[in-house]
């Protein structure tokens, strides 16, 4: 077993920040994140500064310096990263999404995804999803899916009571929706890939993806995995009747801010997506499992730790207490450790140990696939009017 891994960051912006929050905190091997890298000087050179780390002026420049590439970079940008760091040797660490649909080459503000046809849509992806399945399959490369729903502890331990009892899971719901994300890049499908359906619902549709592979391999010993989806999307604050009070953001370009997925699987069984841009009060995220023998309820954002009130809003002016609350006035859900309760502290620690010795990752590849598969099938069906769209496993 490897004694340290060295690690790079690829992206400078919220989640290289929790990243690297969380890596610091493995135990069993050593971790060193070595330095960050990426395309605004300005941002790289910040982040370096503030947090002890070399600044690499290019991901070709930090290769060499690094065991493992943790891609926090936005989603048009993961696949050329992934390609480099594979060829050089190097593990990789990719956060949500593995990759999507991001334009014709030289796309510009005056395309439009959502006008887009689907099916090339869905082909084209499913062409990138192919060369990145191959490189990284044919190299042996060590790969992680940064996908936090699978490591919170609340469905680390539904995935203990599946294995456990052999249960059948038969329906599944979950949702991730909070007021509109903060990203630049976010709201624009040449840089995203997507709108609700790609950035929030990845969330809860890998984790349920996830149990259904749980489940498949405690039982059968092999997972068991999507067959086909249907879906609707909408973009409810841009119909002619919305009041605009101030509090939900507006300004996409081109995404839905309302999304659903209905997965059938291989075996018959389901499970329900739903994700949007209009949730006031922070994150809503949960699953929900209904299996044969069992009914659990995995509470992610907010865990229901800890409740605070306060009178008066400027009190709380340096105190963090959830992400996406709009105020801090009154009662509201405080995260006391939201690195655990939502599972990167977990993720990280069992990406840096299986890196280290050679095992794989409870998200990994496949995962990333399925779930990529599964949302621009969707986006298909969504063009149908919610037909029906097969699935495509890769």
């Amino acid at each position: 077993m490897r004694k340290s891994v060295r690690v790079g960051l690829v992206g400078a912006g919220f989640a290289a920040t929790f990243h690297l929050e969380s890596l610091r905190r493995v135990y069993g091997v050593e971790v060193d994140v070595v330095g960050v890298t990426s395309l605004r000087e300005k941002s790289r050179k910040a982040f370096a500064r503030r947090h002890g780390l070399k600044a690499f002026d290019t991901l070709d420049a930090m290769l060499d310096a690094v065991d493992m590439v943790d891609i926090v970079s936005p989603p048009y940008a993961h696949e050329d990263g992934i390609l480099k760091a594979v060829a050089a040797g190097k593990g990789v660490l990719c956060e949500k999404p593995l990759t999507g649909y991001f334009g014709p080459p030289g796309a510009d503000k005056a395309w439009r995804g959502d006008q887009a046809p689907k099916k090339d849509m869905l082909r084209q992806t499913l062409k990138r999803m192919e060369r990145l399945a191959k490189t990284i399959r044919d190299s042996g490369a060590f790969f992680g899916y940064a996908e936090n729903y699978v490591y919170a502890p609340s469905v680390q331990k539904e995935r203990e009571i599946i294995e456990k009892t052999g249960a059948q899971i038969l329906r599944m719901i979950g949702e991730e929706s909070h007021n509109g994300s903060g990203s630049s890049a976010y709201g624009i499908w040449r840089l995203a890939g997507g709108g609700s359906l790609m950035g929030k619902g990845c969330h809860p549709l890998s984790g349920m993806l996830y149990m259904k592979q749980v489940e498949g391999l405690a039982r059968n010993g092999k997972p068991i995995r999507p067959a086909a989806v249907s879906a609707r999307t909408h973009q409810l604050t841009r119909i002619e009747d919305y009041r605009d009070a101030g509090f939900i953001r507006t300004d996409y370009h081109d995404i839905e801010d309302y999304g659903m997925m209905h997965v059938v699987f291989e075996d018959g069984t389901v499970c329900d997506t739903l994700t949007c841009e209009i949730v006031l009060g922070g994150l809503f995220d949960y699953l929900e499992v209904f299996a044969n023998n069992h009914r659990t309820r995995c509470h992610i954002s907010p865990a229901g730790l800890m409740d605070t009130y306060n009178p008066k809003g400027a009190q709380f002016k340096d105190v963090y207490l959830i992400e996406k609350a709009s105020t801090k006035e009154g009662w509201s859900p405080a995260a006391a450790d939201e690195h655990f309760t939502v599972g990167y502290i977990a993720e990280m620690q069992d990406f840096m140990l299986c890196a280290a010795s050679g095992e794989k990752p409870q998200a990994g590849l496949e995962l990333a696939l399925d779930t990529i598969a599964v949302i621009y099938a969707a986006y298909l069906s969504d063009e149908k009017k919610g037909a029906e769209i097969p699935v495509r496993l890769l």
